[in-house]
């Protein structure tokens, strides 16, 4: 999904929002506003809020925890969170936060495999940095709107991480030299987690450790 395509539907929902305020009734001191009107704008909402931002964000629980009633301010809550969103995905602040979250969780793991591999363990050191990898290919997919999912049987299932290189390079995120590359560390990372140890040695997972790390840096997500 594109950054317009976001916006377009923060739009969309902002529009079901006024609709729900549009039902406002009062009697004596007491409004409220259509509760089943109320119910579908909040789950849209929560939906759209979880799957850009994740349900452990301040914007989820802000929304979840402010929106549980069918009263006029129950929307209007929900109404200010979402035209929030919409000045931080236009400014593209979401995906600068999210690329500098990744890059600092990156470093701690990059800096486990050092020591681990430092110590003599190089299967757990392989396991690592793949993992590095595979998620660092995933926010470059969401930092460019690629999609990182597919629907199968009524299931939103993750694209592995073949797919993802393959679509990066479609979208000419990088070359298709560095779509080798990727696929080669894929496979070494693929070799340890399956207990293929004596198919790659230590010189190969310290090389691992090192390209990964230029790789990162060099196709950044912010």
């Amino acid at each position: 999904m594109k950054i317009n395509d976001l916006i377009l539907r923060v739009d969309q929902l902002i529009a079901m929002g006024q609709l729900v305020l549009d039902t406002r009734r009062r009697d004596g001191y007491a409004e409220w506003v259509d509760s089943g009107e109320m119910v579908g704008f909040r789950s849209a909402s929560l939906s759209f809020i979880e799957r850009v931002y994740g349900a452990e964000q301040s914007h989820y629980k802000e929304y979840a925890n402010t929106t549980t009633g069918a009263h006029p301010d129950d929307a209007e809550r929900g109404l200010a969170i979402l035209r929030a969103i919409k000045s931080e995905i236009s400014g593209g602040w979401l995906f600068t936060v999210k690329g500098l979250v990744a890059s600092e969780l990156f470093a701690d793991f990059i800096g486990m495999a050092e020591h681990l591999l430092a110590s003599g363990y190089k299967d757990p050191a392989a396991v690592i940095v793949g993992g590095v990898l595979e998620e660092h290919l995933r926010q470059l997919c969401l930092n460019n709107t690629i999609k990182i999912e597919e629907q199968k049987n009524e299931k939103l299932i993750p694209l592995k991480a073949d797919r993802l290189n393959s679509e990066l390079v479609k979208a000419s995120i990088y070359s298709k030299l560095d779509q080798k590359m990727v696929t080669a560390w894929l496979d070494l990372r693929n070799k340890a987690a399956h207990g293929k140890y004596d198919e790659y040695n230590e010189n190969q997972v310290q090389q691992l450790v090192q390209s990964v790390t230029e790789f990162i840096a060099r196709v950044s997500i912010h």
